[in-house]
């Protein structure tokens, strides 16, 4: 698998000679690498067959013929390479094609998303019938749109992604089908009667595909798991793990790599470090966290502080290559459910070795900086460390501390609260840093499920941050700019996390929006992240200051992982790495790979990843975490659904998040629960969507509902399938 992701990130691009070089070790014999074979199809202008490309290149035994099959394979799910109907390979460029991936939508239409960037590319459900959700194709762009999208025709699928699909196992007059739950996958799926495992009608179930889907036939499967029944504990979460491919269960090599683990740091790995177990580094988490990659430790000094973020050494014992590496790899994050963690790390390194536990020692990468009374850090040095964290701390007893609470009453021992006032000073000192550079904050209430023992819902509650959450942002904050700092100084690759500026199409309609309340913001080709600061300081006390929030954040792109430092655009930074948290993030693993290489004196040309490498851990750590998102995400739209199951006829004060032309987004703040008024149910008359404003005005009644206003809702209808709320304007609703 590794090698197959390595040839499709390429694209249609051809690769550094230092990674043709790597392609040509594969096999020990003269098979042609992806540029000559490119430079081959190129040259002789024409498709050709594989006897023909053989032909090119004298390769005449049975062996060398094979690998140049499997390369020429490799090549077609990149996308540089298409197999027409004749059997022959052409290149995808002549043929002006566009290689990507499909991002389906439920309502049955899809995109693809270019491997090489640019314009997505609509695709009609006409055809999506062909393809599904995450599949790799080729398609050509035949017109543009109404709206002026590219549209594209599929032409060629080159990797079926998605291998099994999870959902609801029904028969109707003697045929059985699966029902996605993923509402992405529209496709039915046919299972054979003596495929279905002994399911019965209405259960949940996991599908393994046989068939994919085409333009004259559905897909086909076979069942290969029975979950249970609908509503049984804990089955919102397996149908997300099993609908959106997260892996969960450990391979036996996994398991006897674990065995070579004790419980304790040896004598042996401890040698060479720098000793910091005299200094009260401590925890700060929530609650409930099980894991803890990070702990700090802060002191004054002249004229400033010198500020300790200790990051769990996950690398010392993840090799590069090994079992639990590949597996972690195909991971990229831990995946945190209301009722369950799918760990990106076996347990007995995620809640041990690598937990900074307290009172244990423990094996550290160590962030160590000088920061000056303006919050500008000096100077900064990375090193290997060992430590023992003299306190776990939560976010409750911290932000209690800092409030006034004497020690005892907030649960922090008197010869750790120094320290926590001392972080706390630094912490303001950050603040006002942030602040002066303009970095976007949005303190959008976080939501909290907690459930029974029985897996019901007990109580959905929001909750604020606190100086304490800020306080540890902070200083993570200033650990992975020194990181990325540090390795683009030193010029090795790594994973950079960036931030593009907003999408302008995007951002124009909130920034009509904006205006037609009176705030003004600059045009998409000037705006900077301190115009949005300013902005949120603005409009911090006005009633709608939390649907602004969201409209804004609607605006902005998604931060992802690459290779290219473009900067990150919401916190106003030049250069931005994660490196706070490898327990539970791979491109954090990669970050500490790199800085451990330089640390113990390795060249920048030595280290072991390069550019191409880094290029594709970037796109798959990136997909990884989008589709941990999609998860659990899910989940909790299905559990918010079950919480309100039995309150429908109950009313709610809400706040309008979203407006589109067939009606408005409310949230109900207590809960953090969305539902959808219906235009139908707004009253008797015509409404108009008018976008610029972000209402819907009637025609006749002149009524208008906009971005923000206040309403009271009562709950219509809840339906689990869609996981899908429905509200109506209370009696006397204005």
């Amino acid at each position: 698998m590794a090698k197959r992701n390595r040839n499709r990130q390429g694209g249609g691009r051809r690769r550094k000679s230092g990674q043709e070089g790597q392609e040509t070790k594969t096999y020990q014999h003269p098979v042609p690498d992806r540029r000559q074979i490119l430079d081959t199809l190129e040259s002789k202008g024409r498709p050709l067959h594989f006897d023909q490309i053989s032909e090119a290149f004298e390769l005449t035994e049975s062996k060398h013929r094979r690998a140049l099959g499997e390369r020429l394979k490799r090549m077609i799910t990149g996308g540089q390479l298409i197999l027409n109907r004749n059997q022959e390979y052409c290149l995808t460029e002549r043929l002006q094609l566009v290689p990507g991936v499909v991002q389906a939508h439920p309502d049955g239409f899809g995109f693809l998303i270019p491997d090489e960037g640019g314009e997505d590319v609509y695709l009609s459900p006409r055809e999506m019938q062909e393809v599904m959700h995450d599949d790799r194709i080729a398609v050509k762009v035949i017109r543009r749109d109404h709206r002026g999208r590219p549209e594209g025709k599929v032409i060629e699928v080159l990797e079926h992604r998605t291998r099994e699909i999870a959902g609801q196992y029904i028969r109707e007059r003697g045929i059985g089908l699966v029902l996605p739950d993923n509402p992405r996958i529209q496709h039915r799926i046919l299972i054979p009667r003596e495929e279905a495992a002994g399911a019965k009608h209405g259960e949940m179930v996991v599908a393994e595909l046989v068939d994919f889907p085409s333009r004259q036939e559905q897909p086909t499967g076979r069942i290969t798991r029975v979950l249970g029944a609908p509503g049984q504990r804990g089955m919102a979460t397996d149908l997300a793990i099993h609908a959106h491919g997260i892996p969960h269960q450990w391979p036996a090599g996994v398991h006897e790599e674990e065995k070579a683990f004790g419980k304790h740091v040896p004598a042996s790995a401890k040698e060479g470090r720098r000793d910091l177990r005299d200094l009260p580094l401590v925890t700060i988490d929530g609650a409930d966290a099980r894991d803890f990659d990070d702990a700090v430790y802060c002191e004054p000094v002249e004229n400033g502080w010198r500020l300790l973020v200790a990051i769990a050494d996950v690398g010392h014992y993840v090799e590069r290559g090994s079992d639990i590496d590949r597996e972690a790899t195909k991971r990229g994050t831990s995946v945190y459910f209301p009722d369950r963690v799918v760990p990106m790390l076996p347990t007995v390194l995620s809640n041990g070795l690598c937990s900074l536990n307290p009172k244990v020692d423990r094996l550290c990468l160590v962030c160590e900086m000088i920061v000056g009374p303006g919050g500008k850090v000096r100077r900064s040095t990375f090193y290997e460390g060992l430590m023992r964290s003299a306190a776990r701390l939560t976010y409750e007893q911290v932000g209690n501390l800092i409030e006034g609470a004497k020690p005892g009453d907030a649960g922090v021992g008197d010869e750790i609260a120094p320290h926590i006032r001392n972080l706390h000073d630094v912490y303001r000192a950050f603040a006002k840093a942030r602040a002066r550079r303009g970095a976007l904050e949005l303190d959008i209430p976080a939501v909290r499920i907690e459930l029974d023992e029985g897996g019901e819902i007990e109580a959905i509650r929001a909750f604020e941050r606190n100086d304490a959450h800020r306080l540890i942002e902070e200083c993570m904050v200033a650990a992975n700019v020194e990181a990325a700092k540090y390795l683009r100084r030193h010029k090795v690759p790594t994973l950079y996390r960036v931030h593009a500026k907003p999408d302008p199409e995007k951002f124009q309609d909130f920034r009509e929006y904006l205006l037609g309340l009176g705030l003004k913001v600059p045009h998409p080709e000037h705006v900077e992240a301190k115009d949005f600061g300013k902005l949120m300081q603005e409009v911090q006390d006005r009633p709608d200051s939390q649907a602004i929030s969201m409209a804004l954040l609607r605006s902005m792109a998604h931060a992802e992982y690459t290779p290219e430092n473009i900067g990150h655009f919401g916190l106003a930074l030049n250069a931005y790495a994660h490196f706070t948290s490898p327990i539970r993030r791979y491109p954090d693993l990669l970050v500490h790979r790199a800085i451990k290489h330089l640390a113990n004196g390795g060249k920048p040309k030595a280290f072991a990843y390069d550019r191409g490498d880094m290029e594709r851990l970037g796109q798959l750590t990136s997909a990884h975490e989008r589709r941990a998102e999609d998860a659990t995400r899910e989940v909790e739209a299905w559990l918010k659904c079950q919480f309100m199951e039995d309150k429908i006829g109950n009313q709610y004060e809400g706040v309008v998040t979203g407006v589109t032309h067939f009606g408005l987004f409310v949230q109900i703040p207590e809960y953090q629960i969305d539902g959808l008024v219906h235009v139908s149910t707004l009253g008797n008359d015509y409404y108009e969507y008018d976008a610029g404003s972000q209402r819907l005005v009637g025609s006749r009644s002149g009524k208008a509902y906009a971005l923000g206003d206040e309403l009271p809702v009562t709950v219509n209808r809840v339906d689990m399938d869609t996981r899908r709320i429905d509200f109506r304007l209370a009696d006397g609703g204005d």
